[in-house]
């Protein structure tokens, strides 16, 4: 077509990386990742300037200096319903990136076409998207607020975009209410994260195996906006979780993970992640820009 969109199935994404349980010692770097300190009451976040007098959160966050593996240098590939999260080969034919309808008319078909290959899922729905831009300088990465007109930053927050509850309404919100009453079966959501200026040197996005997340490391957490308040998990602290990045991604590749699995067993259901701050970024390096897109998959 003229507008050089494809439509579903016309090209199938490849799998790019691999894992092993076994890594090469010099895999990992050493960097922070923001957990949530135990918290006295309900965390929150603000997602948009709170009202005067209020604080933008309620908790501290329990800074970690951990290994975080290169998942390039793993030998057997990851897979979503596994580990909860696989990089995928998948160009894309979107021009301009910053243009809102471009992204809902070619980005959004690609997505879906994606998530069904990744997940196995029969019908996806893209529902949302989001841009965010390094801040410049040194910034700390917070939670990735932005201030008006400004787009937000790397979220460094360790965190899953959903909760059983909130990743439940989300069928309503986007099939209908009579559609989750009756039930759809199985679905679940994914995001899907890509860089959008070149290779992601200095601000990468860590994920954490699934399968060494336990319930109790999850804390249901509201993040509030303008004209309503949505439900996250933040996440605890543990010895036992594994972090992985993939260096150096660029524009041609997609990250995929899962938020949501309405499959309470046997699956990857929900996996956290955060932006990290590269301790071996060249001086210079490019600042960080990706689109992550949000999606709903049913799998019957």
């Amino acid at each position: 077509r003229s507008n050089g969109c494809i439509g579903p199935r016309k090209r199938v994404a490849r799998h790019a990386a691999h894992m092993n349980d076994l890594l090469p010692p010099d895999s990992a770097v050493r960097a922070e990742l923001a957990y949530l300190h135990p918290p006295l009451e309900r965390p929150f976040n603000y997602a948009c300037e709170p009202p005067p007098g209020t604080p933008w959160q309620n908790y501290q966050r329990d800074e970690r200096a951990l290994g975080i593996s290169n998942a390039r240098l793993c030998a057997s590939r990851t897979t979503l319903h596994r580990e909860g999260f696989a990089l995928w080969d998948a160009p894309s034919t979107v021009r301009d990136f910053s243009d809102p309808e471009e992204i809902e008319r070619c980005y959004y078909p690609e997505v879906a076409e994606l998530a069904c290959t990744a997940t196995g899922a029969a019908r996806a729905y893209v529902f949302d998207h989001l841009i965010r831009k390094r801040a410049p300088g040194n910034a700390p990465l917070d939670f990735g607020r932005s201030a008006r007109g400004v787009p937000p930053a790397a979220n460094g927050q360790v965190h899953n975009d959903y909760t059983e509850e909130s990743g439940q309404k989300r069928l309503a919100l986007v099939l209908g209410e009579l559609v989750a009453q009756r039930g759809a079966g199985r679905y679940g959501i994914v995001n899907v994260w890509r860089s959008i200026r070149g290779q992601v040197l200095d601000i990468p996005l860590a994920v954490c195996d699934a399968r060494t997340v336990d319930v109790r490391d999850l804390v249901s957490a509201e993040v509030r906006y303008p004209r309503r308040t949505g439900e996250i998990f933040l996440g605890l602290h543990s010895p036992r979780h594994r972090w992985f990045y993939f260096s150096a991604m660029d524009r041609a590749e997609a990250l995929m993970f899962k938020q949501y699995d309405s499959q309470v067993s046997g699956v990857a259901r929900f996996t956290l992640h955060a932006a990290f701050r590269h301790p071996d970024a060249p001086a210079g390096a490019p600042p960080r820009q990706s689109i992550e897109a949000r999606c709903l998959v049913v799998y019957e």
